[in-house]
């Protein structure tokens, strides 16, 4: 299946006539409404349902509090605004053909309030606001960047328990489990982790994340080192988790959620103002969590407090502070380390899809503490200044890891390792400027800032060697960690000091408000500190990012192009003949074009993109030992995401994502040519969900599914993990104090397995109780 064959800029650009056309000639009848949303503090609402009572039409508020009802019958209508918990806005307007009628409406809440409440029972899924993939408020028809956006609304509707499962709503998405632990989501033919919180680094290789503290989940395409830096962003993008925030109104909500192989799962949401004049706001998110593996062997534990607090010290300055605790005991993922001659895929393997070759007391034990500070203050109309911190401290206290070496599809060889303590701490001071300003008729969004990371660690290490060699059709007992640990031979490897000082800016110039250009670059100083005999070093790299955008459609229809870049630092290499390789960073550089559409009063919203990544100088090895640094390595591919709201009540997402990542030069030649590991061509995702709004009021059901092609476990393509489709349906009852929902997960019990080759969840059974208090 290769739809890369495609005349892509002939394609792109018939796509985008096709649907400019349509949107212009669904603009030429009847009347039209238009006017702005403000909230009681003045400020623009964004993201408002709003609904013209007893007819079809409702629509959502732009970024700026503005709203457009197209092509609206002649007749009077009662414009309503309703906000769970607080008094409905009503108000006439008299609509006349060919006409168009203003109204202009003030919310009885604030800024803050508005963006907690759910309004009209409504779930906006079609908003792509941010302000941090820009890291300017930039909306997505303005940004020449293609990025995804998963709100808490969809995970809610989903009954999503696990980062995993809810960034698969990306297109593109693949995911699978570190064998130390952590969660590694590819796209775009790279691999990444949960690198970003709020725009702020904080990695989680080895402690994994909770998805009970997220307000949504952003997934930024292509590389990004320009602004984020080499340690939060890979080539392929970043993932970024936005917390959830205190607001002004007292709320809380408790959820139970059950299900297959022993889940038992309980969250709280807590919410209130700490003081009458609520200035000073607190929010509590908690959660516990137990499970078995669906193998013979293996379980999951977490525990979650995630306090954070908003202090409004003046009408200008604003503090914040967030900071979570997420311990988790679990058993790791067993990793295949290599395959026999003529094992080709996990299905050679005779061993039965839940039977586990470890037993679960060779378990781990982590904790992540994290703190998150943010100081805001608005210099003026048009500028603010905000500064922030950010402390994560990742610790291993053990980590037992299987792997195993399959001589024939019956006989494996086992090993097990252990690591720990492991500690990782990462600090970062970040300062940002943002605002606005004009030269003559151009007008300029500015961000400049400057970034300090310091890290530091310590890492310790044991391994058994292998263990013992088995039938696996004979009888056989799982490896028992009274086993490991007499075979256990400790290591431990010096970790040296990093330190990284970055200055960065971005400008985008609007020369007219249908024609802007991002301009951006970074500029950043590694620092590796001297450990023992080991010399230290010191690197630079200059990263830069231009974009174009084109509104043929004012906003409604915007063409796009890209230019990114992303980096990574590599320490220097001993030679064999005892020279030091000084090694350059290793750059990738992204060419992206397409086009971006929200239509129909913000019902829909499309993007549709074509991107070339390359890496020229990446390192490699020859056959004698020495270190070059020239290989190449060439991802190209098309992205394609769909969104609508068509009428009230009906979600659709749908996406599609082809990549085609080769390895174009390397010092083995053998594999010049082939396919990366852990790429799939063809990837599909999809959800469709109808809340009933009349009759069967507050019932709801969904169904989506995923599809992906076999993606490569090794660069030399003689292990794969096969193609697949799974499906998940839901029914939810969602009433203003309560809701409750079942969910079914891979329907079909598929057998599938992630291109580590890991076997994945059968089918399962989730049924949720939410108490909204």
């Amino acid at each position: 299946m290769n739809y890369l064959n495609l005349k892509t800029p002939r394609f792109l650009f018939t796509i985008s006539f096709l649907l400019t056309f349509l949107i212009t000639f669904a603009q030429q009848n009847n009347g039209k409404i238009k006017g702005t949303i403000t909230t009681s503090d003045g400020e623009q609402a964004a993201g408002v349902n709003i609904v013209l009572k007893n007819s079809k039409y409702w629509t959502v508020t732009n970024e700026d509090g503005s709203f457009d009802f197209n092509r609206i019958k002649a007749n009077t209508y009662m414009l309503q605004v309703s906000l769970a918990g607080y008094e409905t806005l009503e108000s006439e307007v008299i609509v006349a053909e060919s006409e168009t009628t203003t109204i202009n409406l003030k919310l009885k809440v604030s800024n803050k309030e508005l963006k907690e409440v759910v309004i009209n029972g409504k779930k906006n899924i079609v908003s792509k606001k941010t302000d941090y993939v820009a890291r300017m408020p930039l909306k997505n028809l303005e940004n020449p960047q293609v990025y995804n956006v998963i709100p808490k609304e969809l995970l809610q509707e989903q009954i999503a328990v696990d980062i995993r499962s809810a960034v698969l709503n990306a297109p593109g998405v693949t995911t699978k489990i570190y064998p130390s632990g952590g969660l590694e989501i590819a796209f775009r033919g790279f691999s990444t982790g949960v690198n970003a919180r709020n725009g702020m680094e904080t990695l989680s290789g080895r402690s994994s994340v909770s998805i009970d503290n997220a307000e949504r989940i952003e997934v930024l395409k292509g590389p990004s080192g320009t602004l984020f830096g080499s340690s939060v962003s890979s080539f392929g993008g970043v993932v970024n988790l936005v917390t959830k925030k205190p607001f002004e109104a007292s709320k809380t909500e408790i959820s139970y959620t059950g299900g297959s192989f022993g889940l038992q799962r309980i969250a709280v949401d807590f919410n209130m103002p700490l003081t009458q004049d609520k200035k000073v706001l607190f929010r509590m998110n908690a959660s516990a969590n137990t499970e078995n593996s669906f193998l013979d062997y293996g379980f999951n534990k977490t525990v979650l407090f995630a306090p954070s607090i908003i202090y409004k010290v003046t009408d200008k300055l604003t503090l914040s502070l967030d900071t979570e605790i997420y311990n988790t005991n679990n058993t790791r993922p067993t990793y295949g380390r290599s395959y026999a001659a003529g094992l080709t895929n996990p299905t050679d393997l005779k061993l039965d899809y839940r039977t586990s070759l470890f037993a679960d007391d060779a378990d781990a034990k982590t904790s992540s503490p994290k703190i998150f500070a943010q100081a805001e203050y608005k210099l003026s109309d048009k500028w603010k200044s905000t500064t922030l911190f950010s402390w994560v401290d990742e610790r291993v206290n053990y980590s037992y890891q299987y792997y195993t070496v399959w001589n024939s599809p019956t006989e494996v060889q086992r090993i097990v390792s252990r690591f720990g303590p492991i500690h990782n701490n990462f600090t970062n001071f970040q300062e940002n400027i943002n605002g606005e300003f004009s030269t003559g008729s151009i007008k300029h969004k500015l961000l400049t800032g400057i970034n300090y990371r310091f890290t530091k660690g310590t890492f310790k290490y044991a391994t058994t060697g292998v263990l013992d060699i088995i039938d696996i059709t004979k009888d056989f007992e799982p490896i028992r960690k009274n086993q490991v640990d007499a075979a256990l031979k400790d290591l431990e490897f010096g970790v040296p000091d990093e330190q990284t000082f970055s200055v960065y800016a971005s400008d985008v110039v609007s020369f007219t408000d249908r024609l802007s250009i991002m301009l951006s670059l970074r500029f950043d100083n590694f620092v590796q500190k001297k450990l023992e005999d080991t010399e230290g070093y010191n690197q630079t790299a200059l990263s830069p990012k231009l974009g174009l955008v084109y509104e043929i459609v004012k906003d409604q229809v915007s063409l796009f192009g890209n230019y990114m870049n992303g980096f990574q630092n590599s320490g220097p290499v001993n030679q064999p003949d005892g020279t030091l390789l000084i090694l350059k960073p290793i750059y990738a550089n992204q060419y992206e074009g397409g086009v971006k559409i929200e239509a129909f009063d913000k019902k829909i919203s499309t993007t549709l993109s074509y991107y070339n990544i390359t890496i020229d100088n990446a390192t490699r090895t020859t056959p004698d030992g020495f270190n070059v640094q020239d290989g190449k390595q060439v991802s190209k591919g098309i992205d394609f995401e769909f969104i609508a709201n068509p009428i009230a009540g009906l979600n659709i997402i749908a996406g599609y994502a082809y990549n085609d990542n080769r390895i174009v030069k390397s010092s083995n030649t053998a594999i010049e040519g082939n396919k990366a590991s852990g790429a799939p061509e063809n990837v599909v995702n999809f959800w469709l969900s109808y809340k009933f709004q009349n009759k069967l009021k507050d019932l709801g059901f969904g169904i989506g599914g995923n599809y992906v092609d076999k993606q490569y476990k090794f660069e030399n393509e003689s292990f794969y993990a096969p193609s697949y489709s799974t499906y998940n349906a839901t029914v939810f009852y969602d009433r203003p104090k309560w809701r409750a929902g079942v969910k079914y997960n891979n329907f079909t019990d598929t057998k599938y397995w992630d291109s580590y080759g890991m076997a994945q969840n059968p089918a399962n059974v989730l049924v949720n109780l939410t108490l909204k208090l």
